[in-house]
């Protein structure tokens, strides 16, 4: 891993999904099942794993539950075990004081950049903010995240992105405020600022496709994104293996925005969009689980759970789209994922 150069593998771009949180029925950690859907994504092709973040629960870090760092161990476990290298994201949330005791401890078990969560730092002014993007910067590499405030980010404004993108020790951004306007903004700030050097990555899975397909240009320079960062992407992740190879960079046809729109219909089941996001977490576990991944949909918090009409909604994509699902891949090589 020392050899891996990540920051060039992370600007060519790649699939990278949001690793879930496999729990048993007293929901408790099922170490066998979390162990198999790490497998399941580095056989799929996954370019790297996100651990510790927004799809694996922030609740981890609860003192009570004390899964951060079994999580990330396991993870790393296996990405150790793969026959590639890995790009070895984590999620990094809270105060400063959190943020960077918790980049201190993914370097410390070999996780190449810190996905900075800014959920914690609700009511602080820009100046704190970029403050406390530093302080973590100094610790290690870190990808900037644009989380939408439907689950619990912020709004952050283009001039929070100029001056972030400042930072020398920003590696990328992944861009899910699911918002057009500040998706701009954010490629907008990493373009004024002269950074060719920060990857951008989509986590809009609301439109996946079309971020792909977009060519942003502004003040006469034209940055695409190059790869996705995605809680989507952790079901059907062969295919979405897939999705990136033909989309990055490609021109929009009438056949690919369809494709994203089916993409789009499919999110919005597995996220529940329709009930404000509510079973976003518990929707990718029904997938998940029905493929024989995952025991059950739990969640650590006994009210998160699939939405009104969310499992109909799961059902109506299955039917409409047996192209977008990787069941038959699954299928195959479930039992040595669980061995």
């Amino acid at each position: 891993m020392d050899s891996f150069d990540f920051l060039t593998v992370l600007r060519k771009g790649v699939a990278i999904p949001a690793h879930p949180l496999a729990l048993n029925a007293s929901r408790k950690l099922d170490e066998r099942r979390q162990r198999a859907l790490s497998r399941y994504y580095i056989a799929a092709g996954a370019g790297g794993l996100a651990v510790g973040v927004h799809t694996t629960q922030f609740a981890i870090r609860d003192p009570r539950v004390g899964l951060f760092e079994p999580v990330l161990s396991l993870a790393a476990e296996e990405m150790d075990r793969a026959e590639r290298p890995l790009i070895r994201i984590a999620g990094i949330c809270g105060d400063t004081r959190q943020a960077v005791s918790e980049a201190e401890l993914i370097r410390h078990l070999g996780y190449h950049a810190g996905l900075l969560s800014l959920g914690a730092m609700r009511d602080a002014d820009e100046d704190l903010l970029i403050q406390h993007c530093r302080a973590v910067a100094e610790v290690t590499p870190v990808v900037g995240f644009y989380l939408q405030p439907g689950v619990g980010g912020r709004v952050l404004p283009f001039s929070f992105w100029r001056r972030f993108a400042e930072i020398e020790n920003v590696a990328a951004i992944k861009i899910a405020p699911f918002n057009r306007y500040q998706t701009q903004d954010v490629v907008r700030a990493v373009i004024e600022a002269g950074r060719d050097d920060i990857a951008l990555y989509t986590g809009n899975d609301d439109s996946i496709v079309t971020d792909f397909l977009t060519p942003f240009r502004f003040g006469g320079v034209e940055r695409r994104i190059v790869g996705g960062l995605l809680g989507h992407w952790s079901v059907w992740t062969r295919r979405a293996v897939e999705l990136l190879e033909r989309c990055c960079g490609a021109d929009a046809t009438p056949e690919l925005m369809r494709l994203g729109v089916e993409v789009t219909d499919s999110n919005a089941a597995f996220f529940d969009a329709a009930n404000g996001f509510h079973g976003c977490i518990a929707g990718l576990h029904e997938v998940l689980r029905r493929q024989g991944l995952l025991e059950g949909v739990w969640c650590l918090d006994e009210n998160e759970g699939p939405g009104p009409g969310q499992l109909a909604e799961i059902d109506r994509v299955l039917r409409a789209y047996p192209h977008l699902n990787d069941d038959e891949f699954v299928a195959r090589n479930l039992d040595a994922w669980l061995r």
